[in-house]
Order: structure tokens, then C-alpha cells, then sequence
């Protein structure tokens, strides 16, 4: 099997490429819909417990937890110490079910592959970018999104020239869909003949 690991820091369009990836057939583990699917079960009480106040009619509040947590280090780590473990558990549980059905290839989208470690236990880091002025317009087009708050996001992220020089294969995303696509193909043909690890 294939680990191949997916990243890409915020508005760069990594879940868009993801979902292509999907598309082709291809598992996808999106750690982000991990960590929401996680906020709303009922082991969120461990975040309510650290954040009083960000559980709401059961689920976590992403804007209340973010003001607990933006611009403040510490907080930021009492989340991450309670996140990632569950992150990662749910990530091996997914590439262990892939590797019952013989998938020969499994994808691994997290946004912070490279901050957690994650990228030495996947076989090929793919790193999805774009300029930064068509990354900011993404992101400020956000709804909620403020300048303050992603300048926050971002300065926590490994910064895009360092995740690219860290890559085995860069994602252009600044052009149409259609281009995207046609990279994202162009990488499963490289890595169909390649031997990968045992899950």
C-alpha cells in the first residue's frame, strides 16, 4: 500500500484536490472531517472540560473554541494535546480498513502533516499551493474570515515555501479545475508502480 500524504496551508484548495483524488476512486482520510466529526460526538465533553462554555446543543462551537484558542500558545496546546491522538487513531482505523479492501493507494489530507510529524509515516508528501495573493483572496472569502484571523492560521503553518521544498509533488491549484485535475491524475500514474508498506 501507498500512504500518500496531503497537505497544503489554508485557502490553497487541498480539500478541493482531495475530493478529486476521491473522485478517482482513491481513499481520502480528511483529518479535518475527523476533528468534526469528533467535536460532535460525545467524547467533546473532554474540549467543554478544557474550554468551558464551546459545547453547544452537543457539538463543540468552532468560533467560541477559536476565540479561547487564536493568538494563545498555551491554549492552542492543551487542544492539540486532546486532537491529535484522536486524529491519529482515527487515521490508522481508516488505512486498516483500506488495507482489507487491497486498496493499493490511500490518501492522507491534513493540513498539518508536516507540524505533526505525520509526513514521516506516509510514502509521498504532496503539497498543494498557490501565490499567495490568490491564497488570501480564498481565504478572506470566507464567511466569518477576517484578515487578523488568517494571519493567525497561517502563522501557526509551516510556511508554503518550506512545505514545497519539503515535497515529493507539488498541486498547482491557481489555474481552473480542469488543470488541478489533470496534476492530481498525472500523480496516481507516478506512484501506480510503486512499492509501498505494509498498513
Amino acid at each position: 500500500m501507498i500512504l500518500i500524504g496531503l497537505t497544503g496551508s489554508i485557502a490553497m484548495g487541498k480539500s478541493t484536490v482531495g475530493a478529486m483524488f476521491a473522485a478517482l476512486g482513491i481513499p481520502v482520510f480528511d483529518s479535518d472531517s475527523a476533528v468534526h466529526e469528533f467535536y460532535a460526538s460525545p467524547d467533546a465533553v473532554r474540549i467543554e472540560a478544557e474550554f468551558p462554555g464551546v459545547l453547544q446543543g452537543g457539538a463543540v462551537d468552532r468560533r467560541k473554541l477559536a476565540g479561547y484558542v487564536l493568538g494563545d500558545e498555551r491554549a492552542m496546546t492543551r487542544l492539540e494535546a486532546i486532537v491529535h491522538p484522536m486524529v491519529e487513531a482515527a487515521k490508522r482505523a481508516f488505512v486498516e480498513r483500506a488495507a482489507a479492501t487491497r486498496a493499493r493507494r490511500v490518501v492522507v489530507d491534513s493540513p498539518l502533516l508536516m507540524e505533526t510529524g505525520m509526513e514521516r509515516s506516509v510514502d509521498v508528501v504532496v503539497v498543494v499551493s498557490a501565490p499567495a495573493q490568490v491564497q488570501q483572496a480564498r481565504a478572506l472569502s470566507r464567511p466569518g474570515m477576517t484578515l487578523e484571523r488568517f494571519q493567525s492560521l497561517l502563522a501557526r503553518q509551516t510556511p508554503d515555501a518550506e512545505k514545497r521544498r519539503r515535497a515529493h509533488y507539488v498541486i498547482d491549484t491557481r489555474g481552473a479545475l480542469g488543470a488541478t485535475n489533470n496534476q492530481a491524475r498525472d500523480l496516481l500514474r507516478c506512484t501506480a508502480c510503486m512499492t509501498g508498506r505494509s498498513p
